[in-house]
């Protein structure tokens, strides 16, 4: 994380930013769209995703039934994924055959294929995703939280889109979208590994300063207002087990209080959600037979998102006594000081996480144009030693200013047997 960074903005407005790391012959390219989920209405939900599926059906320079071939035979991976707030593809390459990806995200910048058979066909792929996701107890539960969330802000649906809308979006909206979106000045180019700074960055403006400056993207403006009191909600389904899931409205990625409230997750949960047997709510739960699994996280947004517990209830207990025992342990947070050693376990668990999700140069060019899309790359240098402030005083205040009831979602699945 030492290594200096270097950033740049082309003529046409895409930012760059490149960081020299010489322990391999590897670099990674990560190029990231200012464009998600949140971008679509209703109407058109799934936008985001589905063009991000239509990127690996080729240009004309880079039909499709040559790209895998091409990137792994010279002995490299890409992928691609969307979020909420983003669409990034990266490839990670031997250092000497990077300009393949270079080329190829230059070329599908401008110059993808929209062919009608392959949105037909994706159209099915697509379907058939959805609906093998509304077959798993835990997707159907969580997508209702988040509806029950958001009644106004397009954090309301799914990433991958509500079904009406996947059964009737055509060629031209797909291709709208991504005329609109994607776009130099609504892009960062994130790149990690071994090369030279200036050789690269030469390189980087010979590709992709000559692809014309879009407009202004459109943005949907529509803050979620405050939540008057709890929602709870029971939901029915084919299954044998009983699932829990807690929602807290939860400040966004660059909120003060976003920090202390990754280290109330690690109190809770042990860090980033990975439920240990040193956490509270393992101790509360699974040890006390409660619950045979609990696990909490949030996501790094733009926009005020949501910070979610779920439990996976024991076979011989009601899920309202797991509420009340989750219940009854933010209550401690909220009356009772932590003491700084069980702070300083927390903090720690939390750094070691973070550290390993970001020790490998794929990583390392992840993290760039991550923080690039809700704050600046600072927001990631500094993380670990603002993570070292928090004190016991700030987790009490975040618990009392958060964690409370009438700011809450709360989902149970009810099981109704193998047949539903």
């Amino acid at each position: 994380m030492a290594n200096p960074i270097t950033q740049a903005t082309l003529k046409n407005g895409m930012q760059v930013m490149l960081k020299e790391i010489h322990t391999a012959p590897i670099i990674s390219s990560w190029l990231w769209y200012r464009v998600g989920s949140r971008d679509e209405s209703t109407g058109k939900t799934g936008l985001s995703h589905w063009t991000e599926h239509m990127q690996f059906k080729g240009t004309k320079k880079f039909p499709a039934n040559m790209l895998d071939k091409a990137i792994s035979r010279e002995g490299g991976r890409w992928n691609a994924s969307t979020s909420h707030d983003s669409t990034r593809y990266y490839e990670t390459m031997p250092a000497d055959k990077i300009d393949l990806a270079l080329r190829l995200e230059a070329d599908r910048m401008r110059n993808s294929i929209f062919n009608e058979k392959e949105v037909a066909s994706e159209r099915s792929v697509i379907i058939s995703e959805r609906e093998g996701s509304e077959n798993e107890p835990i997707f159907r539960l969580g997508e209702a939280v988040q509806q029950y969330a958001f009644r106004v802000h397009s954090y309301h649906h799914e990433i991958i889109g509500d079904m009406a809308d996947l059964r009737t979006i055509t060629r031209d909206d797909l291709y709208t979208h991504y005329r609109r979106y994607y776009v130099p000045n609504n892009a960062v180019l994130a790149i990690a590994g071994d090369f030279e700074t200036g050789s690269m960055l030469k390189r980087v403006k010979e590709l992709f300063e000559r692809i014309p400056k879009g407009a202004a993207p459109p943005r949907l403006a529509r803050p979620e207002p405050e939540q008057k009191g709890e929602l709870r909600f029971s939901l029915e389904g084919p299954g044998e087990t009983c699932f829990v899931q807690l929602a807290y409205h939860f400040p966004n990625a660059t909120d003060p209080d976003y920090l202390p409230l990754q280290v109330l997750d690690s109190l809770l949960n042990g860090a980033s959600g990975l439920s240990n047997k040193t956490s509270r709510l393992y101790r509360a739960l699974i040890d006390k037979g409660y619950a045979v699994d609990a696990s909490g996280w949030s996501d790094a947004s733009i926009d005020p998102g949501l910070y979610r517990i779920t439990i996976t209830t024991h076979p011989k207990r009601k899920p309202e006594e797991a509420i009340a025992v989750l219940d009854a342990e933010i209550k401690k947070l909220q009356d009772e000081l932590v003491n700084n050693d069980e702070i300083k376990r927390a903090v720690k668990q939390a750094r070691a996480v973070f550290a390993y999700g970001s020790e490998d140069i794929t990583h390392q060019a992840f993290w760039m144009g991550y923080t690039a899309m809700f704050s600046t790359y600072d927001w990631f240098t500094t993380y670990l030693n603002k993570l070292a402030r928090v004190t016991p005083q700030d987790v009490q205040r975040v618990a009392r200013k958060y964690f409370q009831p009438k700011n809450r979602v709360i989902g149970i699945y009810i099981p109704k047997g193998k047949g539903g």
